[in-house]
């Protein structure tokens, strides 16, 4: 594995946490939804792998072309968006680990394509709510 794969690697695990953990604390705070921010708890803590060091040591941000914010991550008009912001931004993470993955092992990238099609499940049933 390269270097260059863990640092992307590092990157979207990183960024898949972080927007279930966006989610999970609306559900929790905001809606008092213990059923589904627990699901999406439990979803979280799948978000791992067994190259936690070589994942540190290949982080790279001084380098990162692109960490700067783009106009449209810098605006939410209202929970809706950030609920829809977070739920793709931990989807399409879950697709690059997914894939990603198989260069690891195949139980990686099934376990991520797992998280991924929980996470388009409880997005579902979520804007079937209408929040």
């Amino acid at each position: 594995m390269t270097k260059e794969n863990l640092r992307l690697i590092d990157a979207n695990l990183n960024r898949l946490r972080e927007g279930i953990r966006v989610v999970e604390d609306i559900f929790r705070y905001i809606f008092n939804d213990k059923t589904t921010a627990s699901r999406l708890k439990t979803i979280r803590h799948l978000a791992r792998i067994e190259n936690y060091q070589e994942l540190l040591e290949s982080r790279d941000i001084k380098n990162d072309v692109l960490k700067s914010s783009t106009s449209s991550e810098q605006t939410r008009e209202n929970l809706t968006s950030i609920l829809i912001a977070n739920f793709k931004r931990a989807q399409e993470s879950a697709r690059v680990l997914e894939e990603f993955g198989k260069l690891l092992s195949l139980k990686d990238s099934e376990n991520f394509k797992y998280i991924r099609y929980e996470l388009y499940d409880i997005e579902k049933s979520i804007t079937l709510l209408k929040i």
